[in-house]
This record gives structure tokens, sequence and C-alpha cells, in this order.
């Protein structure tokens, strides 16, 4: 039986542990486990093996599967991600500003750590790693809670990571993982208030709502990514092909790859049967609204749910528009605040769109793939964050920090 209770202390004694280590005892803990990984490849492999099968067998769509998938080359991915949090500086002790007051009191705001995070996420094991890692790096213990389609993957992977701290004398308890995957077990966890200092929830829409909706925990939202690419009437029309398939179709069950299309009148009866080829070649259903349509009859007529709809799979929505104000004002009542991009050689144009989209990144002629912390230049990422509170955008070991005030007197007294 699962005592979170009991977690939840030990996690903050580990945090207060984790606080003491400088810089260089961090490092080596997170070369420690990286290479713990690579030499139990072959045993994280033969559980996420027993995921996968079931997964399967459970009729899991063929996106969500690859998503849930790690062989070498992955465990290979998340070594390096550790590896690269190891080579960013250390965001504790940071001075963000300093100064004297009138009295005489010298203030400077330096970083430090959140103290215990929680992460509640769906089936990406790798994000066990990525969390743990850069939970380590910025001195917090962290309380992991995957999911079920996950749970033997997840199981494996921390227990690769406890026994790296463990056989280096740095507490286990630093990295946690709840392996009851039920409902009531989360729900207890979103109200573990005297212990968690922040719970980061990642994976579907509805599921980071419903953690919204029910935690007392203070939450930071990531993940959820109906994301829009708009061509402009001004695009190079052979980039805006090879964007647009490269975010759909790369890893369409990802929170960075692209939903939805806009399409600029002028250039929508050209453009469109280009990319509808391209799409149907890899395998796309395509929606769209009465305009698409009207170009290619064989569009499937999308709804108004299609247009907030996340697909995380082999699914895109087509809407054609009047100019660049059209695809901004759809873009913004149905987009989730993650990643949009513009297709333009108009250098005015995507100023403007980049200025007036709200989302988390907005992109000029790239695709929306690359939103993600190691692209950023993080190593790994807890997460991408779709709120404007504390954090924004991908969340690496900075984000997992706060502020406290370190004044220094000498004798003073307020009058």
């Amino acid at each position: 039986m699962t005592d979170l209770n009991k977690m939840g202390k030990d996690a903050q004694a580990a945090a207060f542990d984790l606080g003491q280590l400088g810089t260089t005892d961090k490092n080596n803990a997170l070369l420690k486990m990286a290479d713990a990984l690579i030499a139990n490849s072959k045993n994280i492999i033969s559980e996420n093996t027993k995921d996968i099968e079931k997964a399967k067998k459970n009729g899991m769509a063929k996106a969500m599967v690859d998503r849930l998938l790690l062989d070498d080359s992955r465990i290979a991915g998340m070594a390096d991600g550790l590896r690269q949090v190891v080579a960013l500086p250390d965001p504790i002790g940071k001075v963000d500003r300093g100064w004297t007051t009138d009295a005489g009191l010298d203030i400077i705001q330096e970083r430090v750590p959140l103290g215990v995070i929680g992460m509640i996420y769906e089936a990406r094991p790798n994000v066990t790693v990525d969390a743990a890692g850069l939970c380590f790096k910025s001195g917090n213990a962290v309380i992991l809670r995957g999911g079920k389609e996950a749970i033997n993957s997840n199981i494996v992977l921390a227990n690769t990571l406890r026994s790296a701290l463990k056989e280096i004398g740095i507490t286990e308890n630093a990295i946690q993982l709840i392996s009851d995957t039920s409902h009531e077990i989360a729900n207890e966890m979103m109200q573990l208030t005297d212990y968690i200092d922040v719970l980061i929830p990642r994976g579907s829409g509805r599921f980071i709502k419903m953690v919204v909706n029910n935690a007392k925990v203070p939450i930071i939202e990531t993940g959820a990514g109906n994301c829009h690419i708009y061509v402009d009437k001004d695009a190079d029309l052979d980039k805006a092909v090879a964007i647009i398939i490269n975010a759909k179709v790369q890893r369409p069950s990802v929170c960075n790859a692209a939903e939805k299309v806009i399409l600029h009148k002028d250039i929508a009866d050209e453009f469109l049967p280009r990319l509808y080829k391209a799409l149907k070649e890899n395998n796309v259903e395509v929606r769209g609204d009465e305009r698409a349509v009207s170009i290619i009859p064989d569009i499937i007529p999308a709804t108004e749910d299609d247009w907030y709809t996340e697909y995380n799979d082999y699914i895109i929505a087509v809407k054609v528009v009047d100019d660049i104000d059209g695809a901004i004002k759809h873009i913004n009542k149905y987009n989730t605040k993650h990643s949009e991009s513009i297709i333009t050689e108009n250098y005015a144009s995507s100023r403007k769109f980049m200025k007036q989209i709200d989302a988390a990144v907005v992109y000029a002629n790239a695709s929306t793939r690359f939103t993600d912390g190691n692209e950023f230049g993080f190593g790994a990422e807890i997460g991408i964050s779709t709120q404007k509170l504390h954090a924004r955008g991908p969340m690496g070991a900075n984000e997992l920090t706060t502020t406290k005030y370190l004044v220094q007197g000498d004798g003073q007294i307020r009058k």
C-alpha cells in the first residue's frame, strides 16, 4: 500500500540534503545516472516491451504506441539529455539582482529550489528521466506518478536512477515513483499540500484539465498542444509544404505537432492541392472548412469541435481565411497557447503575427516541432508551460527555481 505522507516526508528530507550539494556533486550524480541508463538498457527494453504488448492488445493508437516505445536509440537520447543538463549552468545560487537601501541594508535576490516537485503524467516514460534529471540539477526532490500504460517502464527507469544515486552515497529519495496507478492515489497526491510545493501535469488537454480542477497543490499547466501553421499570401510554398509535413508527420502524438493549417485565400487554390497530396502520401487524414472542401471535395468537412481538438494522430484540419487578421483571430480563439507558426517572406507580416498571437512560442518559417527543451538548449525538459505564471514555454532547470531575498545588515533598526 502506498503511503504518500511518508513519501512526502522522505522527499522533504531529500530536498534539504540536495540543497547542501554543490554543482560538482550534482553533475557527477547526473553523469552516473546517464551511465546507469545505458548499462541497464537491456532490462529497460524488456520491461518496456511488456507495456508495448499490453498497449497493442488494448488497441492503443499507433501514434500513441510510438510515444510509449523505448529502444536503444531513445534510451541513449535520455542519457544524452542528462549529460546536456550537466553542461548547463547551475541555477541555484544565481543572483538575479542586488542593491543597497537608504537604510544601508545590502539586499540580493538569489535563486533557490522550489523544494518538492510532483509530476503526474500519462504514457511518456521519457518524462520519468527528464523530470528526475532537471529536478535534481535544480536541487529539488521529485515524486513521480506516471500512467498505467507505462508502469513497467517507469518502475525500471526510476529504480535505475535511484540505484545510481545510492551507489554514490546520495539519498535515493531525491527521486521517488508512485507505483500505484489508481485514480484514488492520483487524487490523494493532488491534495498533498503539506509536502508537495508544486505539481506539474503532462498529458492530454483533458487530463491536464482534470488535474487543474481537482488539485489543491499549486499547478504549472503543461502540454496541451492545438498548434497551428498559417501559410500567408507571401509564403514560399516549397518551405510551407516541408514545414507542415515535418510538424504533422514526424511525431504526430506529441504536443508540439501541428494540428491545424490556416491558408490565406490568395494562395489556397494553388497550394492546397500540393499540400493535400503530400499529406495523403504520409497517410494523414485531412479535414477542412467549406472553402477547403470547395477546392478539394475529398476533404472531410470539419466540425466546430475539430477546431478545438488536439488529435495526437495522423489527422489535420485546414481552414481558409481572407487575410492575416482572420488567421490571428481564429488561432487566438481555438489554440491552447502552446506553439504557432507563420510561413511568409513578408517581414512585416511575420512581425505582426509574432506580436499578436497569444502563445508560449511563436515561429516564423519554422516547424512547431522545435518547441522542446533539448532543441532550445535546456538539455531535457520537464514540460512546456502553456500558462503565464510562473513559467512559460519549455521548462528547464532555471524554471524549477524560485527566489529569496538575502538581507545583510549591521545593526539597523526601522524608525
